[in-house]
């Protein structure tokens, strides 16, 4: 299965943490700020082995923060142009906005269902609206939207859920995710659910 590419985009964005995660790396990247260096002298300067400061350089070049270039004899590198003066903010919030406005609904829906579900019944009718919509969201899927229901046949069902089922129905009605006429009532199609 391939990646979409917000996840690449994402993963990218982790992988440029993990190269700072690192002291040596924090020490390269400083050095080489200040003058593009070859392995042997960073080597030289921070008194290890040059296969310990060539594997630091890869994994910094993988996240997109070193470039190379040959010179001769030796492998020289330089940062990427303009990528240190990116503000923290620009980096972790390349995501596109609709990917955080769902994770982010996502999570206050899930935390909503957990608190007032248990076992699939609905132990408290939310006070709040914002919770009391989460919750009417989920109570209305039992309902086809090409089907017309019975009032009793809507008690039966939400009283599955919840023993004050005529709340819960008028609910339902009040917030427009059913409708009612002669004692007849339809899902309303709703976009979000």
């Amino acid at each position: 299965m391939s990646k979409s590419r917000a996840e690449l985009n994402v993963e990218a964005r982790a992988d440029l943490f993990k190269a700072f995660g690192h002291p040596t790396r924090l020490l390269i990247v400083n050095l080489i700020r200040l003058k593009s260096r070859h392995t042997e002298e960073l080597a030289s300067i921070l008194k290890l082995s040059p296969g310990t400061v060539s594997h630091h350089l890869s994994f910094l070049c993988e996240a997109g923060l070193l470039q190379s270039s040959k010179e001769q004899y030796y492998q020289i590198y330089s940062l990427t142009n303009g990528f240190l003066e990116q503000k923290l903010l620009e980096v972790v919030s390349m995501t596109q906005p609709k990917l955080d406005k769902k994770v982010e609904g996502d999570a206050f829906r899930d935390k909503v269902l957990k608190t007032f579900f248990k076992h699939g019944r609905l132990i408290k009718i939310p006070t709040q609206r914002k919770k009391l919509l989460v919750v009417l969201d989920e109570l209305v899927k039992p309902f086809d939207e090409t089907q017309t229901y019975t009032e009793r046949e809507v008690s039966i069902t939400l009283s599955d859920y919840h023993d004050d089922f005529a709340t819960l129905r008028r609910e339902l009605i009040e917030f427009s995710y059913m409708k009612r006429k002669d004692g007849i009532y339809q899902r309303v199609s709703q976009t979000s659910s």
